[in-house]
C-alpha cells in the first residue's frame, strides 16, 4: 500500500543515530490525513483515536508556524489542542493524543525519543490542573505541567520531567519559548535520562540514567496532552505546539535542526 506523504522520507542512517521512526511532517501533510487511520486501516505515521467528539481540525492543526524555526528537517509542526469537548471513551480527563504507527521496534536497545514543545499566551495551558505530556502507557517517564493532583497550592506554572512519577528536572513554562527534549532510554539497562535545550541551542544532557521500569510495545508513546480534572473543570481551549518528533538509536542527534 502506498504510504502517505506526511511521513518524511529520511535516510536510515542519520549524522548521529539511526532513525527508527519519524513523525516529522512535510509540506503536503494535512489534517485530513489523520482521519485516514483506523484500527482496520492502519496507515500513515500516526494513530489518531484518543480525542473528543468534535472534528479532527478542532484538536489538530498543521502549519510552518507551528514548528521550531530551528528545525529544518520538516516543513510543518503540529498544534494539539484540548478543550471542554476533549473527553474520550467516557473519561473525565481532557485528552488529545497521537501515537506512533510503526512496525519498527521502539522498545529495545539504547534509544532517544525526540520532540520540541511550545505554548503561547493565546489559549495558554491552565496551571491549576495537572497535565501529563509525552508519556508512555506505564508512565515510566513523562513531562508534567501544572498543579499536581493532591497538591494544596492553587496553581503551579512548573514544567517537570518525571520518572515513575518522581520529578527529576523542572523549569517554569514561558509562553513563546521552544523547549527541546530527548528521552534517553536504555531499555537493556532499565534507565532513562533527559537531554534538553531552548530555542535553537543543541541538546545537552541534564539528567543521566535514572533507574526505571522501561518498557513499550512500540505503540504506546502518547504525543499530546492528558489533563486531569483535579476536582474541577475548565472548558477553555489549550494549545500545545509540537515539532521535531522522531525516535533514533544512540548516539544522539543533538542538533535541533533534526536528522539529516
Amino acid at each position: 500500500m502506498k504510504s502517505f506523504a506526511w511521513l518524511i522520507s529520511l535516510p536510515m542512517v542519520a549524522e548521529a543515530g539511526e532513525v527508527l521512526w519519524s513523525g516529522l511532517f512535510d509540506a503536503s501533510a494535512t489534517v485530513a490525513d489523520f482521519d485516514k487511520w483506523s484500527w482496520s486501516n492502519q496507515v500513515g505515521a500516526w494513530q489518531w483515536y484518543i480525542h473528543g467528539t468534535a472534528s479532527t481540525d478542532k484538536y489538530l492543526g498543521l502549519s510552518p508556524d507551528h514548528k521550531n524555526p530551528a528545525d529544518t528537517s520538516e516543513a510543518q509542526g503540529i498544534r494539539i489542542t484540548i478543550d471542554g469537548t476533549s473527553f474520550w471513551n467516557g473519561q473525565t480527563m481532557e485528552r488529545s493524543e497521537l501515537i506512533p504507527q510503526t512496525k519498527a521496534d521502539l522498545g529495545n536497545g539504547h534509544l532517544f525519543y525526540h520532540f520540541s514543545l511550545k505554548t503561547n499566551e493565546t489559549n495558554a495551558p491552565n496551571p491549576k490542573f495537572e497535565h501529563q505530556i509525552a508519556f508512555f502507557e506505564s508512565h515510566f517517564t513523562e513531562l508534567k505541567y501544572g498543579l499536581m493532583s493532591g497538591d494544596s497550592a492553587s496553581s503551579d506554572n512548573t514544567l517537570r520531567w518525571c520518572v515513575g512519577g518522581t520529578s527529576h528536572w523542572t523549569t517554569q513554562l514561558e509562553a513563546g519559548n521552544w523547549y527541546n527534549f530527548a528521552y534517553d532510554i536504555d531499555f537493556d539497562a532499565q534507565t532513562v535520562g533527559l537531554w534538553a535545550s531552548n530555542g535553537s541551542s543543541p541538546l545537552t544532557q541534564v539528567v543521566s540514567g535514572v533507574s526505571a521500569s522501561t518498557s513499550t510495545n512500540s505503540a504506546d508513546w502518547h504525543i499530546g496532552e492528558l489533563r486531569l480534572d483535579n476536582g474541577g473543570s475548565d472548558s477553555a481551549a489549550e494549545d500545545w505546539f509540537w515539532s521535531g518528533i522522531f525516535v533514533e538509536k544512540a548516539p544522539i542527534t543533538a542538533d535541533v535542526a533534526g536528522p539529516k
